[in-house]
């Protein structure tokens, strides 16, 4: 059965517990250094490029939804919208920055709609992870496919009303990168069930 139930802990918060006297500087603390870390884990996947078919692929939306995932919907969330505000910033950490351009150019340019997309994709995933969706492979799978539903869904609206719908907007936007997606999908389906095995199998 699919749990909706609250609850379960994450892995972040699980491998780095808040102190158990509850103090609210320790808790800003860790959330600030894991933001951080995963703005820049997000600044380091969009700009490698990984060789595939029929286009190169980045490994930027499986750090999106898995870090959505890893820490859960509100930090996962906000750590998505550190990193665009550095990008509004005019930090070179989109795709393709500062070759196409900087700050919020570049965030109203075409691939505006898929970077919001990326805050509700994380909150997506971060949320399900929280009701034990990372546990098993399949839950892991569908939270994945959910979380790029949500990056897509405004990608391409924003798509849309920037070019017209008269273009063939999914064969520019959608179609090319489904099969680097798919197999996004698999590696984490694989990857955080085993994070937690092993994370278990330490605490025996």
């Amino acid at each position: 059965m699919l749990s909706l139930a609250a609850g379960r802990s994450t892995l972040a918060l699980t491998i780095w517990p808040v102190a158990s006297d509850g103090r609210p500087a320790t808790a800003v603390v860790r959330n600030v250094v894991l933001a951080v870390v995963g703005s820049l884990l997000l600044w380091a996947s969009a700009k490698v490029h990984v060789p595939f078919y029929p286009v190169p692929m980045t490994m930027q939306t499986f750090v999106v939804l898995a870090l959505g995932m890893a820490y859960g919907w509100r930090l996962g969330a906000a750590t998505v919208i550190l990193y665009l505000a550095e990008g509004a910033l005019g930090l070179p950490v989109f795709s393709g920055t500062p070759e196409k351009g900087l700050g919020l150019a570049y965030l109203a340019g075409s691939t505006g709609g898929y970077l919001f997309g990326f805050v509700l994709a994380a909150a997506a995933c971060g949320w399900l992870a929280e009701r034990g969706w990372d546990r098993g492979a399949l839950t892991t799978a569908l939270a994945m496919l959910i979380g790029n539903v949500l990056i897509y869904i405004p990608g391409l609206l924003w798509l849309g009303s920037l070019f017209g719908w008269d273009k063939p907007i999914l064969a520019w936007g959608l179609f090319p990168f489904v099969l680097g997606d798919a197999v996004k999908v698999a590696l984490a389906a694989v990857g955080l069930p085993l994070a937690w095995r092993f994370i278990s199998a330490r605490r025996t």
